[in-house]
């Protein structure tokens, strides 16, 4: 029995060893192809400006990044998730299922998500209804834009768009897509919430991955095509693309952080507690995302198109990133 101990005891040691010989030196970070550049922004001046690696930044959408970031705690795991969207209930039912139970989560500013179009092609003013009767599965499928309304072009529907992976996809069906079969009268709440949310499959929307970059060039082939994407991919790329007015509201930077534009959602990172102190520099990093200095109302990341939080909102995230507070998971949908 003794020998069967010790044996144990030997074998748990040589377990935690190789556990301590396999952790990384440098942070891994996947997720949101919106947060990308901001998190990337983020991991070049932490690398150059401390004595840390720079992380490792994936681009895999909202929902493969969570995917990765829910399957477990070790080294083959990624440290921080960042997100275009909140955190599923099922998701933070997913991580605790697989161990990962101390999760910090951080809001790092709005993005709005917009309507664009070539730089050269003609303005575009549409409504959310008009969006829905545009591109809902199980809506009235018109080949043609001014089908739906005379004051549209007449041309062909070809919207660009994100895949279900992106939660730039989720956030668009939840608020223009939910938003637009309510104002057209087409079902109940819980039709447009579910079916009346889900986008055609017959050419009229077209995925096009979780490559911003490659929706661009596309637009620029196409004038007659519309894109879908975050207002700081609009205006890194202002010089080729213009925004679409969506209910009569222009898709500016004062009009997202006033709220007026309706379609906007909130940007986010979740830290895996347990790899903190773990992996070098995990922390660091995150209270330098949620430093005045990158996120803050005159930070860098501004520059790059991020809407800043309210004052008193940015000051109550930084302090519940220093300090590691553990989400519940309460006010998950």
């Amino acid at each position: 029995m003794k020998l069967a101990k010790l044996t144990a005891s030997i074998l748990a040691v040589a377990a935690v060893s190789a556990s301590a010989a396999m952790a990384r030196e440098q942070i891994r970070i996947v997720g949101s192809s919106t947060v990308f550049p901001f998190s990337t922004a983020v991991a070049e001046r932490f690398g150059k400006t401390t004595d840390f690696q720079t992380p490792v930044v994936e681009s895999t959408g909202s929902g493969g990044g969570l995917k990765l970031f829910c399957a477990g705690v070790g080294a083959e795991h990624p440290d921080i998730s960042n997100a275009s969207r909140r955190m599923k209930a099922k998701e933070f039912k997913l991580c605790s299922e697989n161990g990962v139970t101390d999760i910090t989560e951080a809001v790092v500013g709005f993005d709005g998500i917009v309507i664009a179009n070539a730089k050269n092609a003609p303005a575009f003013t549409i409504t959310r209804e008009q969006l829905w009767k545009a591109l809902a599965e199980k809506g009235p499928k018109p080949t043609m834009w001014n089908e739906i309304d005379p004051s549209l072009p007449a041309e062909k529907i070809e919207v660009l768009g994100p895949p279900p992976s992106s939660g730039t996809r989720d956030a668009f069906e939840e608020l223009v897509m939910q938003k637009g079969c309510k104002a057209a009268g087409a079902g109940d709440k819980k039709f447009c919430k579910k079916d009346g949310s889900e986008l055609r499959t017959d050419g009229a929307y077209i995925e096009a991955g979780e490559n911003d970059n490659l929706i661009v060039s596309k637009l620029e082939a196409n004038p007659v095509a519309l894109g879908v994407f975050g207002f700081s991919f609009l205006d890194q790329n202002a010089d080729k693309l213009k925004g679409a007015v969506v209910d009569g509201v222009e898709p500016t930077f004062d009009n997202i952080a006033s709220g007026d534009y309706p379609v906007s959602r909130s940007l986010y990172f979740y830290i895996k507690d347990a790899h903190v102190g773990v992996v070098p520099g995990i922390q660091e990093y995150a209270n330098m995302f949620m430093s005045d200095a990158m996120t803050g109302p005159e930070g860098a990341l501004v520059d790059k198109g991020l809407i800043p939080l309210p004052e008193a909102d940015h000051a109550m995230i930084k302090e519940s990133v220093a300090s590691l507070k553990k989400m519940t998971g309460e006010g998950l949908k």
